[in-house]
Formats: C-alpha cells, structure tokens, sequence
C-alpha cells in the first residue's frame, strides 16, 4: 500500500533500491501515518516485517513501529479458516487477529480477501480497507480512517482469557464449497 505499481503520474513518489527490490515512497504517506497515530496504534503489517523499520520508516519520517509476524506463522487453536482460494490473499489475516487480541482495529493492503471485507462490514470493531495496488495509499483512505475509526462493539467483546470467535470464519456446516 505504500509501494505502489503505478502511481499516477503527478504524484510525488521517489525511487529507492532497498534489499534488491525497486520501491517507490512517498513522504505524504509520512505525513498521513503520522496523522492517522492520533486515533490509530500503528504496527506494521507487511512481509517487510522488521526490515520496515530499517528501510522504510526512516525514509518516512516514521519511528520504530511494532511489527505483527507473519514469517514462520502456524497455525493455531482458535485461527480462523481461510479458504483455498484465499491462501495468499488471506494469510495475513490470523497473525493480524492474534496481534490485535479483541481490540478494535483497521487494515489497510492490497491483498484483503474480498469476502473478508464484506464480512467485516457488519462488524463495528474492524475497518477492513482495500487499496488498488497500483496507486497505493490515497487521501481518501486516510480520510475514512479518520471519519469512522473501529470502535469496541457490544456484541463482540472479548472476555479475558478467551479468544474471540470471528464471525468472518468460514463455517463449513454453511459452506459447502470448502
């Protein structure tokens, strides 16, 4: 989201080598995750991991930003199922609901399942935001974030000592598919 493919022309990207890969930043994008720490907890959630805060937070302006884990990540009692499909899309999505252990939380990729969108749409406690990979991290986005942060539900709190169950798990007694 904060490298993109294609960034229109007039937007100011710079072009930097970073372990053998072209990336494309933004100091905006700086500017509007800074914002956005008002309301937010920010963590990086990118296979990046640690070396985000090596490479991409200085250029940034960032500090040093927990990092949720997805490397090496296995699966765990209470996980929810991501179907076939989803495999790549949705491997984030376990790690990304252990880290924020019932708090309320917003995720912003390019790589969000759909149907987790959709499914999240019910939910008060989550903001699931998709962004097209090819123009990356926009205004607008970071204006929705701000508008209408999550917010602890009523119906889905968690209670110490208990994982929460997540209502966007596939249920296969509903889904014949999988």
């Amino acid at each position: 989201m904060l490298n993109p493919l294609d960034p229109h022309p007039a937007t100011e990207f710079e072009a930097h080598d970073l372990l053998g890969f072209r990336v494309l930043l933004s100091r905006r994008h700086g500017d509007w995750l800074r914002e956005l720490a008002g309301p937010y907890e920010l963590c990086w959630a990118t296979t990046w991991e640690e070396d985000a805060n090596t490479h991409l937070a200085p250029l940034l302006g960032l500090p040093p930003l927990p990092v949720v884990r997805f490397r090496g990540y296995r699966r765990q009692p209470g996980d929810p199922r991501v179907r076939l499909m989803e495999l790549l899309s949705g491997a984030k999505w376990a790690p990304l609901l252990r880290y924020a252990d019932g708090r309320p939380f917003a995720w912003i990729d390019d790589v969000i399942p759909p149907r987790l969108v959709r499914n999240s749409l019910v939910r008060s406690d989550r903001l699931l935001l998709p962004v097209d990979s090819h123009q990356g991290l926009e205004r607008h986005h970071v204006d929705r974030l701000l508008a209408r942060p999550p917010r602890p539900s009523r119906w889905h709190r968690a209670r110490p000592g208990h994982r929460e169950s997540d209502p966007t798990e596939v249920n296969p007694a509903r889904d014949p598919g999988r």
